[in-house]
């Protein structure tokens, strides 16, 4: 099947930055829409950016001028560069793709996420 991995999460300070990655792995035989959700404790999980297969972005009002989503399709892999950390941007991060899979029956999109990487902003 397919998989989805994050790493780059953990701790930094107010101001700082990180650099989350997504690597897709696994049968499959297209990769479309790119994004990063997050989860903090307490709240549902929102989009925070998505980078569709034409390269088009969009981000939520509250990252816009400090995060920066793109993707590398030679790698299978969808960053993130997030700068200007704030304390409420603490969250679980979670990686999604629609990935193009082939059955025995059918080719189809479907959602695919990763397990999520903890970000924590916090002096």
């Amino acid at each position: 099947q397919v998989q989805l991995v994050e790493s780059g999460g953990g701790l930094v300070q107010p101001g700082g930055s990180l650099r989350l990655s997504c690597v897709v792995s696994g049968n499959f035989f297209a990769i479309n829409a790119m994004g990063w959700y997050r989860q903090a404790p307490g709240k549902q999980r929102e989009l925070v950016a998505i980078v569709h297969s034409g390269s088009s972005t969009n981000y939520t009002d509250a990252v816009k001028g400090r995060f920066t989503i793109s993707r590398d399709n030679a790698k299978n892999t969808v960053f993130m560069q997030m700068d200007s950390l704030k304390a409420e941007d603490t969250a679980v991060y979670y990686c999604n793709a629609v990935v193009g899979v082939q059955t025995v029956t059918s080719h189809e999109y479907r959602d695919y996420w990763g397990q999520g990487t903890q970000v924590t902003v916090s002096s």
